[in-house]
């Protein structure tokens, strides 16, 4: 298992979370339409990650972009996919 800080898109979903929590990660197109007009695809990226940490506001301002930041225990190839479409893709979660 490794730590992966992944940046939520809805910061206010984040607030919700505490340490301990599980929660699937939802990754879901940038853009707010695809080809068509037709809502993006949404795929579960980590299913079942355990809240390490969800770092204050003040701590994470720094990296700029919006959402939120939370840290995630997960294991090493799924922080890889996690970063990799955190990269190109919206990230929401779900609480388990």
């Amino acid at each position: 298992m490794v730590s992966a800080p992944v940046r939520i898109a809805d910061a206010a979903t984040v607030r919700l979370l505490r340490r301990g929590d599980r929660v699937d990660v939802i990754a879901a197109a940038a853009g707010p339409q695809t080809v068509g007009g037709e809502p993006p695809d949404a795929r579960v990226v980590a299913a079942g990650a355990r809240v390490a940490e969800v770092p204050k506001v003040h701590e994470t301002s720094a990296g700029g972009g919006e959402g939120a930041l939370v840290v995630l225990s997960v294991p090493r190839a799924t922080a890889a996919a996690l970063a990799g479409v955190g990269a190109t893709s919206r990230l929401a979660v779900t609480v388990c």
